[in-house]
C-alpha cells in the first residue's frame, strides 16, 4: 500500500515536469532598463546606434526581431504596473519593429536567400508574441481614463490597440 503511494508520487514528479501548457518555444528576453531607470534613455540611445552594426537582411532581421521582443517584455513589465501610457509606448515600438521584420523577410526572399530557418524563427515568435499579448490583454481594463497633472484627461482604447497589435502578430501565423 505504501509502496503504491510512493511509486503513483515518483511517476507523477516524473511525468508532469513534462507537460507543458505553452504553445512555443520562442523565449522572450529578460527586461532591460525601464523607464523612469537613469539608464533607460542611454539604452535606447545604444539601441540605435547597434542599427548600423545590423547590416544586410539578416542582420536586420535579428536587430528588427530583438527590439521588437524588447519592448514586448518592457510594455508586459508596464501593463503589470498599471503604467498604461508607458506600456503602450513600448508596444507601439514592438509592432513597428515586428512589422520591420517581415518586410526585412520579404527582402531577403526577394534577394533569392534561403529564409526558411526564418520563416520558422518568425513563426515561433509571433506565437509567443500572440500568447503574451492575450495574456496581458486579460489582465487590463478595456478602457482607461488617464489624467495628467494640470491637463485634461485622455482615453486609452487598450483592448483595440491590443488587438491591434494581435493582428499585426497573426498575419504572420
Amino acid at each position: 500500500m505504501k509502496f503504491s503511494r510512493f511509486s503513483l508520487v515518483l511517476i507523477l514528479f516524473l511525468i508532469l515536469p513534462q507537460i507543458s501548457f505553452a504553445q512555443s518555444n520562442y523565449v522572450l528576453p529578460y527586461p532591460s532598463f525601464m523607464p523612469g531607470n537613469k539608464f533607460y534613455k542611454i539604452s535606447l540611445i545604444w539601441d540605435e546606434i547597434k542599427k548600423y552594426w545590423y547590416f544586410g537582411d539578416f542582420g536586420q532581421f535579428k536587430y528588427n526581431l530583438s527590439q521588437s521582443d524588447k519592448h514586448l517584455v518592457e510594455a508586459r513589465t508596464l501593463f503589470d504596473y498599471k503604467q498604461y501610457l508607458l506600456a503602450l509606448s513600448a508596444l507601439e515600438k514592438s509592432d513597428m519593429y515586428f512589422g520591420r521584420v517581415f518586410k526585412v523577410l520579404v527582402s531577403a526572399k526577394s534577394n533569392n536567400k534561403n529564409v526558411f530557418e526564418k520563416e520558422i524563427l518568425l513563426k515561433e515568435a509571433s506565437q509567443k508574441h500572440f500568447e503574451e499579448l492575450k495574456k496581458i490583454r486579460g489582465n487590463v481594463p478595456e478602457v482607461f481614463e488617464w489624467r495628467p497633472e494640470k491637463e485634461s484627461p485622455t482615453i486609452l482604447n487598450l483592448w483595440e490597440i491590443m488587438d491591434d497589435s494581435i493582428e499585426i502578430r497573426q498575419k504572420i501565423l
